[in-house]
């Protein structure tokens, strides 16, 4: 599965018609969500006949609005949610709980795991899904037209990417996204991607890091451009006259689409462009994109760590560091690119890696702060990470020989990055414009 993103131009009035049909398809969700609550769905198939019921509801006439597989998109958006939890449940995953209602309406007593289901409020990031019907693309394939009775109209597609390349049959989905800086369209198209790849005889191991961003089993480094640490000034700036201005007030709109976009410089009248958060996470996506696919290029196996970074952020002393590195959002780029050129991507539990010497086996306990590996056992030194590389590395070419069934379990063949939209992503192409 591939998804393409292209930009849409339109008139301000499409753009409000568009906010109403994402307003409508979180309705939607967030309905199978109470019914779920109340009793009422209790299956997908359920979850489904709900959509029905709600477009017939004259209390709410514009969910008739919505087109009938866009409201069943929505609907599979809110069983996933379900069933999230019910397999967290089920593998009683430790986290912070949540209080489920009982039947009566009451919130006493029953007590949940991680992941219970919530009502999706507004976000400036927010999307409407189309299954195979509601849009229409013209024969050039550069407009697209919404079908639906919100009457959005056509839009004018901005991007490098042909969709010539592919049948009309073979896009399963349309998602409209909304963003900082504008409307976005992601086609979900039925095609696997596959890569012919020459062998290059390496095998590498990489361990992540903060001051550098990973370092090989070879001792290669690579730095970590902190992208948010850059710009971290500049935002703070914007953050507060945020913060300065009065709820509600148009200020206040004006001055959250520029801390969450790229907008003008600093000082009124500079040339300069403000970073923004947005900016930020692109860059970073980019470039994590980029040099997870020349390490898989680069070696015909490739071994992590099997970190949790969820429980890692909770240090609060190392959280934003962790976050601006991106580590989970390199390792998902990893999979993907290993699942096209057929290259296995191990991860290996974190247990030691750092602490035991890569050439004896043996402990040798260390601080965070001591940056270089001495075993006294058997006199071996070397670089801290480089060290850990090659711990990884051992472990993984040991899980595959001696537990071959669980190795080929743990290589990432397929990756859930098309349904997030992560993968193909475009840049658009967009006319320049005279400066006044």
């Amino acid at each position: 599965m591939l998804v393409y993103e292209m930009k849409l131009e339109g008139e301000k009035v499409q753009y409000e018609k568009l906010d109403e049909a994402i307003r409508t398809g979180r309705f939607v969700r967030n309905s199978i969500i109470k019914a779920w609550i109340d009793g009422q769905v209790k299956s997908r198939s359920d979850a489904y006949k709900y959509c029905k019921i709600l477009a017939d509801n004259i209390n709410f006439p514009w969910a008739k609005k919505l087109n009938s597989m866009a409201r069943q998109a929505h609907a599979e958006r809110a069983w996933a949610a379900i069933e999230r939890f019910y397999k967290n449940c089920k593998a009683k995953v430790p986290g912070k709980k949540a209080v489920r209602p009982r039947d009566d309406g009451s919130r006493k007593g029953t007590r949940t795991k991680r992941g219970y289901p919530k009502f999706k409020k507004y976000q400036v990031r927010a999307s409407v899904e189309y299954k195979t019907s509601g849009w229409k693309l013209s024969e050039d394939r550069r407009y697209l037209t919404l079908t639906d009775k919100f009457e959005v109209g056509t839009f004018k597609l901005w991007g490098s990417r042909n969709l010539h390349y592919y049948q009309l049959k073979q896009i399963k989905r349309v998602r409209i996204i909304r963003r900082h800086d504008g409307y976005y369209a992601q086609f979900l198209i039925d095609h696997i991607r596959e890569e012919k790849k020459e062998l290059t005889g390496k095998q590498t191991g990489l361990d992540v890091g903060l001051n550098h961003f990973y370092t090989n089993s070879e001792g290669n480094q690579v730095d970590n451009p902190r992208f948010f640490r850059k710009d971290e000034r500049q935002i703070k700036k914007l953050q507060k006259r945020l913060s300065g201005t009065k709820k509600g007030s148009k200020n206040r709109i004006k001055a959250r689409n520029r801390l969450g976009r790229e907008g003008a410089g600093a000082d009124a009248g500079s040339a300069h462009r403000a970073p923004s958060h947005l900016k930020v996470s692109r860059r970073r996506n980019d470039w994590a994109c980029k040099e997870a696919q020349h390490v898989i290029e680069s070696n015909d196996l490739v071994a992590i760590e099997n970190l949790k970074v969820r429980n890692m952020v909770k240090n609060h002393h190392l959280a934003k560091s962790i976050n601006d590195a991106a580590w989970y959002k390199f390792r998902e780029w990893l999979e993907y690119f290993g699942s096209i050129y057929g290259v296995p991507v191990i991860a290996v539990e974190p247990f030691n890696t750092s602490q035991n010497c890569s050439n004896c086996g043996k402990k040798v306990s260390k601080t965070l702060s001591t940056r270089t590996h001495k075993c006294p056992h058997c006199g071996y030194e070397a670089d801290r990470d480089e060290n850990a590389a090659i711990n990884i590395l051992q472990s993984a070419l040991k899980q595959l020989s001696t537990t071959p069934g669980r190795g080929e379990s743990n290589i990432s063949g397929e990756t859930g990055l098309c349904l997030d939209g992560e993968t193909q992503t475009d840049k658009p192409t967009r006319r320049k414009r005279k400066s006044g």
